[in-house]
């Protein structure tokens, strides 16, 4: 009798073979084979179908195949693979929110009671552009800011309030230079517990950056002739100058519009008011 041939390797193909495949992630531009079509292709996109997830594949033609994604049911590199769906990568943590100021939020934060240290600006325009950029801060620390009419009501003012270690005093002051009449008066009335700082501009409208306000400069406005109405004419706007701030200060979203000499002083005058006691 003959013996019974000796076959060599199992020669069913491999993706007829019930051994269990690697899965793989049918991530963007994997190139795959369709098992039963021969179809080459790079994965497009997956979906999820009332019948079972799907691969869109693209062969180097540009044509789109549309397969289930089945176990054993295409090749990677000449071996038998699953495709799966790729887990969904997971979301880059999120820097902290910040206020207008630069600050970082704290979110759902009431109010803090108002302190009876204050801060004093040169102004409503001046109000309004620390309330834009610092208003959250403020609130939180509790912080209350109000405006004076003129520089000269600011010694009668700090003789009314009668600052101390825990009522300090802060002011804000328009063009506080050498050898004016806005520097004579804050000499005046500085003293410990109260602190009076400024920045060169003529208006608070100059301390908005030029490019946030989409000018190239701020015009040079001749003596005697009144500031704001002279940059309107100065920039062609409507002589206006209500609307003229409200366009400049509807440019304003951060700390990033304005410029530092204006910056450093409100923020050296929040730490003067803030600062504890003793």
């Amino acid at each position: 009798m003959r013996s019974s041939r000796q076959y060599g390797p199992d020669l069913t193909p491999p993706w007829k073979r019930n051994t269990p495949a690697p899965e793989v992630p049918a991530e963007v531009d994997l190139v795959v084979e369709e098992v039963t079509t021969g179809f080459c292709g790079a994965v497009i996109r997956c979906e999820k179908t009332a019948q079972g997830p799907t691969v869109t594949l693209e062969d180097r033609f540009g044509k789109h195949r549309v397969f289930p994604m089945e176990p054993r049911g295409f090749l990677l590199e000449g071996r038998v693979v699953t495709l799966v769906r790729p887990t969904p990568a997971s979301p880059a943590p999120q820097a902290p929110a910040r206020t207008a100021s630069g600050s970082i939020a704290v979110p759902g934060a009431r109010a803090r009671v108002a302190r009876a240290g204050r801060i004093y600006v040169e102004g409503r325009h001046d109000a309004e552009l620390v309330e834009r950029v610092w208003g959250d801060d403020l609130r939180i620390e509790g912080v209350v800011v109000e405006y004076l009419e003129g520089i000269d009501d600011l010694p009668a003012i700090v003789s009314s309030f009668a600052p101390g270690p825990d009522a300090r005093l802060g002011v804000l002051v328009d063009h506080l230079v050498p050898g004016s009449k806005e520097s004579r008066i804050a000499a005046e009335v500085t003293g410990d517990h109260v602190l009076v700082v400024g920045h060169p501009y003529v208006d608070v409208w100059e301390a908005v950056k030029p490019s946030s306000v989409g000018i190239p400069s701020w015009p040079r406005v001749p003596r005697g002739q009144d500031w704001k109405t002279g940059v309107c004419r100065g920039l062609g706007w409507p002589e206006n100058t209500g609307a003229a701030w409200q366009r400049i200060l509807g440019s304003v979203r951060s700390y990033k519009d304005l410029e530092p000499a204006l910056l450093g002083r409100v923020e050296e005058l929040i730490d003067f008011v803030t600062a504890p006691v003793g």
